[in-house]
C-alpha cells in the first residue's frame, strides 16, 4: 500500500473515530476501481474545515472558503514527493458561479449525495468506505464505468456553466479511458464551446498539457477538433485540417492527419516540452501552403517559429520550458542535413540543450509519415563513435590570448574564436600555438578588429 493511500485510510478512520461521516471520492475511487493506482486521494466529510484542522493541526487551509483542506503525510509515511497531500473536503453545495470557475457561496451539508450531486462527471461521483472497501453509488457512475461513457451528473448545460474547463476535463477523460461522452454531455461541449475563453489561459494549458502526456493524445486532439474546442483553444493547429502535403513525402495525409500521427507516437513518459514541440513542429505550414512544381512550404520554420512564440505566450508557458519548444520548432528540418554537414556543425548542432528531444521528435516526424529513419540512424551512430571530449572541447584560445597577442578587442573577436572553434571540433588545430598561428594566418592585426 502506497504511503499517500494509507494516509488517507487514516484520515478517514479518524474523522469517523471523531464521530464525522467521511468516505474516499471522486478519481481516487474511479481509478481504485479500474485497478489502478490513483495519483492522489482526496476525501470528503460532513466535518467542517475548522473541525478538520482542529483534528489535523498539520494542514494546509489553502482553501478553506470553499470547504477544502490538505493534509500533508506525517512523518515516517513514504512519500513520492515531499509534496504529497490528501485534499479533504466538506459535504457541500455551490451557490452560482458568476465566474464560470468558483462558486460564489458554499453551503456545508451533512449529506454526501448533495455533495457528490455538484461534481463534475459521474465517474468521478463515487464514495468508497476504504474500511469495508463499500462502493455508494448516488449517481450512476459504476454502471458508465462498466460501458465506457463520460456523463455530466445532472444538467450538463448546467455543469459546464459552473466551470467551463469541465469541457476539456470531459475530453481528456474520453480519451484517457477511450470512452465514449455521452450524447447529451457531447451537445452542450458543442453548444458551449465559444464559452471556453472564460477559463484562465494558465488552466487550459495544463488541461491541454496533461491530453498531450498522458498517452491518449491522438485521441483527445481528435475529440477537441469533433467537439469545437480546438478551434476556440488552438486555432493554429485546427487550421492544419484539410492542408494538403506533397505525397511523396507524406503518403500520410494532410498536416492535421500528420500532426496526429506523432501524437500517437510520443514515448511514454513523455516531457510536455516534447509534447508540445510534436504539436507545434508544423503549425507554420498553413499560412505558407503553395503548389509549384509540387506542394511547398516554403519558410514554414520562420513561420512557425513566430506563430509558436504567439501561442506559447497566450498560454503562459514558462519562458524555459518557451524557449525549449522553440528550439524544437526551428531545428526539427536540420535533421534533412545531417549526413552533409561539416564536422564542426555536426558537433553543435548535436551539443544543443536537450539535444535528446531534438533527435527523438526527428524520429517520430519521420515515423509519422514516410517512416525513413536514414538521418535518424546516421546520428544515433555518429554521436555513439564520437568522443564526447571532442564534443565539447576545452577552447585552444580566448579574447585574453588574442589581446595578449597584440589584437585590439572587438566585434570580431567572435567571428576569431568561432573560427577557432570550427577548426577545433575539425580536428584541424590541435593545440594552442597552432590555434593562434592559424589567427596570425587568416586574421592579419592590419586588418583591424
Amino acid at each position: 500500500m502506497s504511503g499517500l493511500k494509507e494516509h488517507a485510510i487514516g484520515i478517514v478512520r479518524t474523522l469517523r473515530g471523531s464521530g464525522y461521516q467521511a468516505y474516499l471520492v471522486g478519481g481516487c475511487v474511479r481509478d481504485l476501481l479500474l485497478g489502478s493506482e490513483p495519483a492522489d486521494y482526496d476525501v470528503t466529510t460532513d466535518a467542517t474545515p475548522d473541525e478538520v484542522m482542529r483534528i489535523f493541526p498539520e494542514t494546509y487551509a489553502v482553501g478553506a472558503q470553499f470547504g477544502v483542506v490538505l493534509v500533508p503525510l506525517p512523518k515516517g509515511l513514504v512519500a513520492k514527493d515531499e509534496n504529497e497531500v490528501v485534499e479533504v473536503a466538506t459535504f457541500r453545495s455551490d451557490l452560482g458561479y458568476s465566474d464560470g470557475r468558483h462558486p460564489d457561496q458554499v453551503r456545508y451539508g451533512k449529506h454526501a449525495r448533495e455533495d457528490v450531486e455538484r461534481r463534475d462527471f459521474t465517474i468521478n461521483g463515487l464514495l468508497m468506505d476504504p474500511l469495508s472497501g463499500e462502493v455508494v453509488d448516488y449517481v450512476g457512475g459504476r454502471d458508465d464505468l462498466r460501458a465506457g461513457i463520460v456523463r455530466t451528473i445532472g444538467d450538463a448545460g448546467r455543469r459546464f456553466a459552473e466551470d467551463k474547463l469541465r469541457m476539456l476535463r470531459a475530453v481528456r477523460f474520453a480519451a484517457r479511458f477511450a470512452y465514449r461522452i455521452e450524447a447529451q454531455t457531447f451537445a452542450a461541449i458543442l453548444r458551449l464551446a465559444p464559452q471556453i475563453h472564460q477559463v484562465s489561459r494558465e488552466r487550459v494549458r495544463e488541461e491541454l498539457t496533461k491530453m498531450l502526456t498522458e498517452g491518449h493524445a491522438r485521441r483527445a486532439f481528435l475529440l477537441l477538433e469533433e467537439s469545437g474546442l480546438l478551434r476556440e483553444v488552438l486555432p493554429e493547429i485546427s487550421a492544419m485540417k484539410g492542408v494538403e502535403q506533397p505525397p511523396q513525402f507524406h503518403p500520410e495525409g494532410d498536416v492535421f492527419v500528420h500532426t496526429l500521427g506523432l501524437l500517437d507516437k510520443l514515448p511514454q513518459p513523455c516531457s510536455a516540452t516534447l509534447a508540445w514541440g510534436a504539436l507545434l513542429h508544423d503549425v507554420g505550414k498553413p499560412p505558407t501552403f503553395r503548389v509549384a512544381d509540387r506542394i511547398r512550404f516554403d519558410g514554414h520554420v520562420a513561420v512557425g517559429m513566430k506563430m509558436g512564440q504567439e501561442i506559447l505566450h497566450r498560454l503562459r508557458f514558462s519562458h524555459d520550458d518557451r524557449e525549449q519548444i522553440l528550439a524544437l520548432i526551428d531545428n526539427h528540418m536540420r535533421f534533412a542535413d545531417v549526413q552533409k554537414m561539416k564536422e564542426s556543425t555536426f558537433k553543435k548542432f548535436v551539443r544543443i540543450p536537450r539535444f535528446d528531444e531534438h533527435i527523438e521528435l526527428h524520429r517520430i516526424d519521420c515515423l509519422a509519415s514516410h517512416g525513413d529513419l536514414t538521418s535518424y540512424n546516421f546520428t544515433r551512430e555518429k554521436i555513439a563513435n564520437t568522443p564526447p571530449e571532442s564534443v565539447r572541447p576545452a577552447p585552444l584560445i580566448t579574447g585574453h590570448d588574442l589581446i595578449d597577442a597584440g589584437y585590439q578587442p572587438g566585434p570580431r573577436f567572435k567571428e576569431i574564436l568561432g573560427a577557432v572553434e570550427d577548426g577545433q571540433l575539425e580536428e584541424r588545430l590541435r593545440s594552442r600555438d597552432e590555434a593562434l598561428e592559424f589567427v596570425r594566418r587568416q586574421f592579419p592585426r592590419a586588418g583591424g578588429c
